[in-house]
């Protein structure tokens, strides 16, 4: 039977435009069906839902561009030497809580989420939509490489794979045809798009920031078994070279960029590829190893200029937050908007949020998980929205305590909250 929603008084920012209006809004099923000034009639035969939103801040529901669903919750530890599903549980419960932060939708930057996002679209858990990249695909000595010290990677050895690729975290791969196989195998299982390293990172061990990771061959390979597909490749790098690879590679999405140069970002504004984001801060994180931790700090150091070179270059940029290996972090998820003030008006700030973020998930095409408009409220799309107490085109503070001003959540038609 149709279900139907109509929440009326509500002053409605629709995700693309700075201006708001008043307005009410019809939702039935999963899509919004009717947005007007005028008071909505709906059938009296239809049993329908009805929420006054007393004048309050209507919204697209949030979207995280680079959120580790199953890795954000769990520590290195349980995810290296733990009990596979303990850590699913958490990334169970947590997923439940990623919603009522109000992000209805994340793009999973890699790691086991098959089973979790099945359980979410069957409304077996609460959790947001999810678009998942599967393992994390990497070379050896790569950003990926989270073997300990006496594994050997799976490969022509005949040994057994390593923990990290047995729980479907990352996977271990060498040369073209290696890369073709593991892009393969995650769009087998679900992939709505593919996460390749490129370059070092912070949270691993063998792998400085200066190095380029994966030959232009190995790039391309990956890219052309995501096209064959109808989807696109991401890669986490920072460095210029590892970007500069990537981009003649023909991936669409670039993870990170912190330490680009700026002839690197006016080739990537020219590319017409994405620069996916984050607000990284010195105290976002503390590593154990001291290497990590010199590693993370030049990266912080990066983030304001990254953010003025592509603002003065006109690249096409998603936010995301890439919260890693602390329970305790997650509830931050929002303070990383918040951040994004010292560069961006609040208008740009939720657009980026919500429409651009959107735009950067569809991106996966005939892989697209969740077919139709997401981040935008306008007639015919998905019904993903907060309605909030405040104004964040104000003050985008109002987003950083989801707890108290996120007083309805809506995904995909269903009420998940409502405390007017």
């Amino acid at each position: 039977m149709d279900s139907q929603l109509l929440l009326n008084n509500v002053e409605i920012f629709n995700g693309k435009d700075a201006r708001t209006f008043s307005g009410n809004l019809l939702i039935r099923n999963n899509r919004i069906e009717t947005i007007s000034a005028a008071p909505i009639e709906t059938p009296s035969e239809r049993p329908v839902t009805v929420i006054d939103g007393k004048g309050r801040f209507l919204m697209p529901g949030l979207i995280d561009a680079h959120w580790h669903a199953y890795l954000c919750c769990n520590t290195m530890t349980d995810l290296l030497a733990g009990d596979p599903s303990y850590t699913h549980l958490m990334a169970g419960r947590e997923a439940a809580e990623t919603l009522q932060r109000g992000f209805t939708a994340i793009r999973d930057a890699g790691g086991p989420v098959f089973g979790l996002k099945r359980a979410i679209d069957s409304g077996t858990l609460r959790g947001p939509r999810i678009y998942p990249s599967g393992a994390m695909i990497s070379q050896t000595s790569g950003h990926g490489d989270f073997r300990m010290i006496y594994e050997h990677a799976h490969g022509g050895c005949g040994c057994e794979m390593a923990h990290v690729e047995q729980i479907g975290a990352s996977k271990i791969a060498d040369g073209a045809d290696a890369v073709t196989a593991a892009v393969r195998e995650n769009l087998r299982q679900g992939a709505s798009q593919i996460k390749l390293m490129a370059g070092g990172g912070a949270a691993s061990l063998y792998d400085p920031l200066d190095v380029t990771e994966f030959f232009e061959e190995e790039l391309r390979a990956a890219v052309r078994a995501a096209e064959d597909w109808g989807t696109y490749v991401m890669v986490h790098v920072y460095n210029p070279r590892g970007i500069a690879r990537a981009l003649k590679a023909g991936v669409r999405s670039i993870e990170h960029g912190h330490l680009i140069d700026e002839p690197t970002m006016a080739l990537l504004a020219e590319s017409g590829a994405w620069l996916s984001m984050q607000a990284f801060a010195v105290e976002d994180n503390t590593y154990p190893s001291p290497v990590q931790q010199a590693k993370h700090l030049q990266i912080c150091n990066g983030t304001d200029r990254t953010y003025r070179l592509a603002k003065k270059h006109g690249v096409k940029l998603a936010w995301g937050t890439d919260l890693l290996f602390d329970p305790a972090n997650t509830k931050n998820q929002n303070h990383g908007i918040v951040k994004l003030q010292k560069w961006f008006t609040n208008f740009e700030i939720l657009r980026m949020v919500t429409c651009d973020n959107a735009r950067l998930l569809a991106l996966s095409g005939a892989r697209n998980p969740y077919p139709g408009n997401l981040g935008v409220i306008e007639e015919g799309a998905l019904a993903d929205l907060l309605v909030i107490e405040g104004n964040p085109l104000e003050r985008i503070e109002v987003l950083e305590n989801p707890h108290d001003n996120l007083r309805v959540i809506v995904k995909d038609g269903v009420v998940c909250k409502n405390t007017l």
